[in-house]
């Protein structure tokens, strides 16, 4: 079945890019002669967010008539992102969707990233804490930080963080890319599922730097975007005043495993990105080659945030990046967290877990042993000091030291 396929395939990449990981993908992975569910479809919420504003979200297709898709013969470079931004108000507008339908339809076929049977998880169901086209709070700018998910992951597993920066007061764009992401649904309902991945360096260099190029796309579009312009392929209605939140001279960007690799790859070749943060992912295509920002380092902010097997104390690419930086750097390892306890199946897996029994060796896999809810809290509170900090100049202590408050988190030195 190639949809079962697609998906162990994303899964199994994606951990292939922390190393020693490689392993977890198949074996959470169900068997695909199971049968539908036959029962209601499970549904789940994610966590709400802290802020003091209400979040507003709209999607844009973009098309890139300069360079050539890598993965498809004879087409364009074409990306779907979100935007999450704080809004004025959210009263009236409908919840964006967690997933758009033929993307919910897909997952769902597909055994749910191998966490279920067809037709056991209502995904199209979901919705998030964001207002579909809700007015954006543009009495101020906003700074704006991107979010690359992992290797083939959508970027929809990136969607509570998102949330929650923006209800602190961010601009959050996460992006897909196109054909080796899982699926991508378009605004005429077109699906583009990621294509056949051979596997070795060569394959993972493209990937790179085709992330890399779209990043780096992406943030001449929100120029477009905050000219007044209209970037999206079908000019779409935008939100009103969303252009004028923006401000382009404070960008920041965090990333998931590949994500985070994305997240320092594009800071070391485009300067328009002040600060990021590596979420678990190795700086090596393979044992023996390191990236070329693991080799020369960064002079900006930047913080990784790995857990115990993924520290610069025990991963070479890591250890050389954290030499070679000269920029304000931090180390912290999550605690018995898992690969994906730094998306949203931190929330996902336990709220199926309670209706399906996932066996305890999936969970574990996916996200370790930590406690769910003090994870999530953790990361929010890493996440938004550190931007607040090296994108809105205000400091915060809680990245000086380790704190009683958060005793999942190690500082690693």
């Amino acid at each position: 079945m190639r949809i079962h396929t697609a998906i162990t395939t994303a899964l199994a990449l994606a951990l292939c890019l922390t190393i020693g990981e490689s392993t977890a993908a198949s074996a959470a992975t169900p068997s695909n002669s199971l049968p539908p569910a036959a029962h209601a479809a499970v549904r789940f919420k994610l966590p709400e967010p802290t802020g003091q504003h209400p979040v507003g979200s709209t999607e844009l297709h973009l098309v890139d008539r300069d360079r050539p898709d890598p993965w498809v013969a004879d087409r364009d470079r074409e990306l779907m992102v979100s935007i999450w931004y704080p809004a004025r108000s959210a009263s009236g507008y409908p919840r964006q969707p967690y997933m758009q339908p033929g993307a919910a339809r897909f997952v769902d076929e597909s055994g749910s990233f191998g966490l279920a049977r067809p037709g056991e998880v209502d995904w199209a169901a979901t919705r998030t804490d964001a207002a579909a086209m809700a007015p954006a709070d543009n009495h101020n700018t906003r700074p704006i930080v991107l979010y690359s998910p992992g290797l083939e992951i959508p970027r929809t597993l990136g969607t509570s963080t998102a949330v929650e920066l923006a209800s602190r007061g961010y601009v959050v764009v996460t992006v897909d890319h196109t054909h080796e992401t899982s699926v991508v649904e378009f605004p005429d309902g077109r699906i583009e599922l990621q294509k056949e991945l051979s596997p070795g360096v060569e394959t993972l260099k493209k990937m790179v730097d085709t992330r890399v190029r779209d990043t780096r796309f992406v943030l001449d579009q929100l120029a477009v975007l905050r000219s007044g312009q209209n970037p999206d392929a079908e000019r779409r209605r935008l939100p009103n005043g969303l252009s004028r939140a923006l401000d382009l001279n404070r960008i920041g960007m965090f990333g998931h495993s590949a994500g985070g690799i994305t997240t320092a790859e594009t800071m070391r070749a485009d300067r328009r990105i002040d600060a990021g943060i590596n979420m678990d992912g190795t700086l090596q295509y393979s044992p023996t080659d390191f990236l070329p920002v693991a080799r020369e380092g960064l002079n900006r902010p930047f913080m990784l945030m790995g857990k115990a097997s993924q520290t610069h104390q025990n991963q070479p690419s890591w250890q050389s990046f954290w030499n070679r930086s000269t920029g304000w750097k931090r180390d912290l390892s999550l605690e018995r967290a898992g690969h994906f306890s730094y998306t949203d199946a931190q929330t996902i897996v336990p709220a199926l877990d309670e209706h399906l029994d996932i066996p305890a060796q999936t969970r574990e896999q996916y996200i370790g042993t930590v406690n769910p809810e003090r994870s999530t809290a953790t990361q929010r509170a890493y996440v938004t000091a550190f931007f607040d900090q090296h994108l809105l100049g205000r400091p915060r202590h809680l990245l000086d030291r380790p704190s009683p408050s958060y005793p999942d988190v190690r500082f690693v030195w």
